[in-house]
């Protein structure tokens, strides 16, 4: 436990109004600098009013904790400001991201492969539906959007909302070429409803060729049925993302605790695919003339150029615990959740929506004067209420912090996310008493 950055004294937020935040930090900017002691006032007052996300009682995203070691690797890439396009540059980080790369790779189970770390998990997903319209049409590069036909992507209604969405857009595709394909009660994709919908597709005069997967999605933690997914796509020719066929995004800022932003696109690919889809050959940076191997130029298979070393703080971290240490953090978190749910199960008025199968524990809480009235008909109305009021007062007190959203059909529910090994039992006992102190009074 000594790896991680704890706050005994400390609150999860200081809330404030955003008038009064302004006025707290100044922010307005002026002609003449300040003081070193001003100065210091104010990193001390950024740091004050910032959302602690690695306070053991931060529950609110798929981020959370601190790792020592991967603190160390981003300050010294931020001390060593480089960038990832050519080795002679950054020789260091461009072989080690290749070794990085490659031990990602293995654990999907690739001997060989390509890949490249990315802005975050929605850039690594664009990369994929990039090279997967690339792969089947490699004239849209020169040519553009206008000499294709209508394309078509696939992905399960729970992920639909975000990323994929978004790539479609970025890309000319467009969002209404995004086919949504059901789940079953558990928010995994239908195999058979995936088959429907690319010949619906077909039938509507569009060409299926990207199909997105996923392992944990955002709200239920849902893992789609990949070896299903994958013979489809293989018998059909269609790029499956996620999956050992085509391509995997990877977000170690995650569950690895290598902290914001550390994101990688995997891909079984060996036919320089990455660099062939999106090099632009700039001879100010890729001279063919070097005195070195220029395959160690890895820049041209990012859509970037200045690009910022992400491999060095999952690196250190990873030198440090080992591949068996991380596997530990990974167990721990499962036990918590069987902790937490355990507990739920004991205590009235808390309702599971459903069994988690990953670590996203979502339910509701029902405040006494709810309980007995599930036939009511305010009930729903007044039970979506529930949970935003008890999120604005443990902000407002600065207890704790978790999520909650509407989905499917059914009111706000909480979203806890149990991801950071920094956590114990003690932490789950708190937050099980603080829901239900804040919410008693419903």
């Amino acid at each position: 436990m000594g790896f991680f950055f704890t706050y005994p004294h400390c609150q999860v937020c200081d809330w404030r109004e955003p008038e009064d935040l302004a006025a707290l930090l100044d922010l307005e900017l002026r002609e003449n600098g300040e003081s070193q002691h001003q100065l210091l006032k104010r990193v001390q007052d950024v740091a004050k009013y910032s959302v602690k996300t690695n306070h053991p009682r931060f529950f609110n995203q798929l981020f959370a904790g601190v790792d020592y070691h991967a603190l160390a690797g981003r300050f010294l890439t931020e001390a060593l400001n480089t960038s990832q396009y050519t080795y002679e540059v950054a020789p260091v980080f461009v072989l080690m991201e290749e070794e990085v790369l490659s031990k990602l790779r293995s654990l999907v189970g690739w001997t060989h492969g390509d890949g490249i770390f990315c802005p975050g998990g929605t850039v690594s997903n664009m990369y994929a539906m990039n090279l997967a319209r690339f792969r089947a049409f490699p004239e849209v590069k020169v040519k553009g959007q206008w000499a294709l036909p209508r394309l078509a992507v696939f992905a399960s209604q729970e992920v639909c909302h975000y990323s994929v969405m978004k790539a479609a857009a970025f890309q000319g595709i467009g969002t209404e070429n995004v086919f949504k394909v059901n789940v079953d009660d558990r928010g995994c994709m239908n195999p058979e409803d995936l088959c429907e919908k690319i010949e619906l597709a077909k039938s509507q005069g569009a060409v299926p060729f990207f199909v997105h997967a996923t392992s944990g999605t955002t709200v239920k933690g849902a893992f789609d049925p990949l070896e299903s997914i994958a013979d489809i796509c293989e018998r059909l020719g269609l790029w499956m993302h996620v999956d050992v066929t085509d391509s995997v995004t990877w977000n170690p800022h995650k569950m690895m605790l290598t902290g914001l932003q550390c994101s990688a696109i995997l891909l079984k690919d060996t036919t320089d695919l990455l660099k062939h889809c999106h090099c632009a050959d700039a001879t100010y940076l890729f001279q063919q003339d070097k005195f070195y191997d220029k395959s160690l130029d890895t820049g041209d298979k990012s859509i970037q150029c200045g690009r910022k070393v992400d491999c060095l703080k999952l690196w250190l971290m990873w030198k440090a615990v080992g591949s068996k240490g991380l596997e530990g953090r990974v167990d721990r978190a499962f036990a918590h959740v069987r902790y937490l749910v355990e507990e739920m199960k004991r205590r009235e008025g808390f309702q599971l929506i459903w069994e988690p199968e990953f670590v996203n524990v979502c339910f509701w809480f029902i405040p006494p004067s709810l309980r007995g009235d599930e036939n009511s008909p305010d009930y729903q109305d007044r039970l979506s209420k529930v949970a935003p009021t008890i999120k604005e007062r443990m902000m407002k007190q600065g207890t704790m912090m978790v999520g909650y959203q509407p989905h499917g059909g059914r009111v706000n529910f909480f979203r806890m996310i149990v991801i950071s090994p920094q956590v114990s039992h003690e932490d789950m006992t708190f937050f099980l008493d603080e829901i239900e102190r804040l919410g008693k009074d419903l």
